[in-house]
């Protein structure tokens, strides 16, 4: 299976306008884990949950499949970045405490990657998984823009691997031990030109652009413009979390 690089091309706008995740689910991995020495943050992209990590284990080994989202990522202390895929890490054997996947297993050959886990990680170690889904905005006005947007503007473009995330990865194959795992959401104030640059890090805006030679998301903007301002907005995702101890 060949690596599915949806995002290197937009690896600058990944780096700079995705939504954080929230502080409480690092703490919670931290405390399932056997122990803080390492984690290993997997298709990290450009090293959105990554940070987060190193604020709470003594080493994070990222890794992604891409090199330009690897060049993008910030560096830090305890951090240590590689090209690899999901499926053939270089890791040693049971050398992990916990292994995060933000946002990426349903790109994986979940087979071989379930396969690396199990190589990888420590007795009781922990992979924690989570994807988040469209986002939702606090006017009406707007999000039933933002909607027509995703399913009727994009939605053609979106791969069909999208359907994972739309479901909350409640339909995903997931062959271990799962631990209950609560609920979370997150949430940005951005104005306008920041919630642009978040639909410009998508991978169906990226491949409309391929396809037909012009930017959808210039229409949006300027239906999003009256109604907007010049404001910041609070702008939430649903994120949904699975557990599962080795």
């Amino acid at each position: 299976m060949t690596f599915k690089d949806h995002f290197s091309r937009l690896a600058a706008q990944y780096a700079e306008f995705r939504p954080k995740y929230p502080g409480a689910l690092f703490d919670l991995l931290a405390r399932l884990a056997p122990s803080r020495l390492r984690a290993w943050d997997c298709a990290c992209g450009s090293g959105q949950a990554t940070l987060d990590l190193a604020e709470r284990f003594e080493s994070v080994i990222a890794t992604d499949g891409s090199e330009q989202q690897i060049a993008a990522a910030k560096a830090h202390a305890r951090v240590t970045y590689r090209v690899a895929r999901a499926e053939a890490s270089g890791l040693d054997d049971g050398s992990i405490d916990v292994i995060t996947v933000a946002q990426s297993l349903h790109w994986f050959d979940r087979p071989a990657f379930y396969e690396e886990v199990r190589r990888v990680l420590r007795p009781a170690g922990v992979l924690g998984v989570w994807t988040y889904g469209i986002p939702r905005l606090n006017d009406v006005n707007l999000d039933r823009v933002m909607q027509a947007f995703y399913w009727e503007t994009v939605g053609p473009y979106w791969p069909p691997e999208r359907r994972y995330v739309e479901d909350g990865y409640r339909s995903i194959d997931f062959p271990f031990d799962e631990l209950t795992a609560p609920s979370f959401s997150m949430r940005e104030t951005w104005t306008l030109p920041q919630f642009i640059g978040y639909l410009r890090s998508w991978s169906s805006v990226g491949r409309y652009v391929s396809d037909k030679g012009e930017d959808p998301v210039v229409k949006i903007e300027e239906q999003f413009t009256p109604h907007w301002g010049s404001r910041a907005r609070v702008v939430s995702w649903p994120l949904s979390l699975r557990l599962g101890r080795v």
